[in-house]
């Protein structure tokens, strides 16, 4: 049975705790299940929604008998803190809540919707890259797990910290979390473990870089090296955009630290593919495959953004492939990064390309944390407990873990603020979710990027706002869904590609223009 707290969807602040009655339990965590009425206010809660959620139970003795009641809770239970606030920690946050050893489920900073969904008590003013107050919330409310959500707390350190503190964090360390937080470091790991990635070459000089391009020919890719939150890639058709990206990096600094340096790859022609292994620093193991959707526009088309939709699983992943990325890619990394001293630890995400002249995988890039979109497609299918499976991974006890994921697909459909990936407005009115989550079975809407006005409306408060999810017998069934789902939404200052699975559904597509 899921903490009862989730049920209120609450969204506090770390003063604002909620206090235990006078009745004792053994886990602090169990506190937030029994309020007194005095402490209520003290709960910054999104809307009245929930206050009338309340309202329901006749009284907190009724609620601690249906606790007390229940034998089927295991034995050994955890509490978890998400850090995050995005799309993929709100899927995390669902699929903990369903785990069956979870105690109860923070998510800091978290969204509105995160909170109001009942997936996760928001601990909104926590500052993630604040150790030191992390580590105290940790002690306080004795968190058994936290999970990194994010690229950037890995890379600067935070799961270093939380393990010299004896607590259990799945996500790199910030020595292992290079192999996103550095291109150049990924390529040098690439080179020495026989890894089959892009050709390269990593430049500070923007002539030099130019010179390069100019001997390769376009299409050719432009990378800044560092963290750019999913944009620092420029695919350029012609050696004009090539030039321009150079120039825009390392001239004008679009990228701050991120662009001090860049990689020039070559342009590989083919079919992405998102695949995901969990590691615990010797052993991996894989998760089931997706696929993304960069571009901004149908068809692939426009500017790269962090992701406008996935499905899962992917069918140009197929088992033999699948097979093929473990022993040749995934696997070389875990061995190579154990042989530089800094063993992984977490979800290594591999970007791929399919390539068509070949028909093998190259690595394209790595990322250190579950994909998003890719992560919601992910959780809405597994069925295993989530909690005890990334414990298992930070105990080294990965190769005792198998998955259970439900059948057929899932599919998420990305909802933007106009203008994204360049500049957007925030606070544009949404209308209708709640409505859309039951526009046909299996649907569940994932915020990514959303707030509270004052009169208790969504509004819009990112660029990526809503992942559209639905799971279904198969992909079309699980397109269907999500698209039905959208078009329940209203939102005028939103948008969304109409085209998710294309490549996988090509005679359905064709029927949508």
């Amino acid at each position: 049975m899921a903490c009862i707290s989730h049920t209120f969807g609450a969204s506090m602040k770390i003063g604002q705790l909620p206090v235990a009655n006078q009745r004792q339990f053994p886990n602090k965590i169990s506190q937030l299940l029994f309020l007194h009425p005095r402490n209520f206010r003290s709960l910054k809660f999104c809307d009245f929604q929930n206050y009338n959620r309340l309202n329901r139970y006749e009284s907190y003795t009724a609620i601690f008998n249906s606790v007390s009641s229940d034998h089927n809770i295991p034995e050994e239970r955890i509490s978890v803190l998400v850090i995050g606030g995005g799309g993929r920690e709100h899927s995390l946050c669902y699929a903990l809540k369903r785990s069956q050893s979870c105690d109860a489920v923070f998510c800091a900073p978290g969204n509105a919707g995160i909170a109001n969904s009942g997936d996760a008590t928001c601990i909104e003013d926590l500052d993630i890259f604040d150790s030191s107050a992390v580590i105290a919330f940790c002690h306080k409310w004795e968190i058994g797990l936290v999970v990194v959500g994010p690229e950037a707390p890995l890379v600067s350190g935070l799961t270093n910290d939380l393990l010299k503190a004896g607590i259990h964090a799945f996500g790199p360390s910030s020595e292992a979390a290079a192999l996103e937080g550095s291109k150049n470091f990924m390529k040098g790991i690439c080179d020495k473990y026989g890894i089959p990635t892009a050709k390269y070459e990593t430049f500070t000089d923007p002539l030099a870089a130019k010179k390069y391009i100019k001997e390769q020919g376009a299409p050719i890719v432009v990378k800044a090296d560092g963290l750019a939150a999913g944009k620092g890639v420029i695919v350029a058709t012609t050696l004009q955009e090539a030039f321009e990206a150079v120039d825009s990096i390392l001239v004008n600094g679009s990228f701050g630290k991120a662009g001090s340096s860049i990689i020039v790859e070559e342009f590989l022609e083919g079919e992405e593919a998102s695949f995901f292994a969990l590691v615990d620093g010797e052993n991996a193991l894989p998760l089931e495959s997706a696929q993304d959707h960069k571009r901004v526009g149908d068809r692939d088309t426009g500017p790269n953004t962090g992701g406008m939709g996935a499905y899962c699983p992917a069918p140009v992943l197929t088992p033999e492939l699948q097979s093929l990325v473990m022993s040749s890619i995934i696997l070389p990394t875990v061995t190579g990064m154990s042989k530089e001293g800094c063993k992984f630890v977490g979800v290594l995400y591999a970007g791929l390309m399919i390539e068509k002249k070949s028909g093998l995988p190259k690595l394209i890039e790595y990322n250190v944390r579950f994909g998003d979109p890719e992560c919601q497609v992910l959780m809405v299918r597994l069925e295993s407990d989530l909690a005890q499976v990334l414990l298992a991974a930070c105990k080294g006890e990965l190769n005792s873990v198998t998955l259970e994921w439900s059948p057929g697909s899932a599919m998420v459909v990305v909802m933007a603020s106009n203008g994204y990936p360049g500049s957007y407005v925030k606070g544009t009115k949404i209308q209708n979710i709640e409505e859309a989550e039951l526009a046909a079975p299996g649907v569940k809407i994932f915020h990514a990027g959303t707030a509270v006005d004052a009169d208790g409306n969504y509004v819009a408060n990112g660029g990526r706002v809503l992942g559209v999810t639905a799971k279904g017998k198969d992909l079309e069934e699980a397109r269907d869904r999500a698209y039905r789902a959208v078009e329940e939404i209203n939102w005028e200052g939103g948008f969304y590609r109409k085209d998710i699975g294309w490549r996988a559904l090509p005679v359905k597509q064709k029927s949508l223009k």
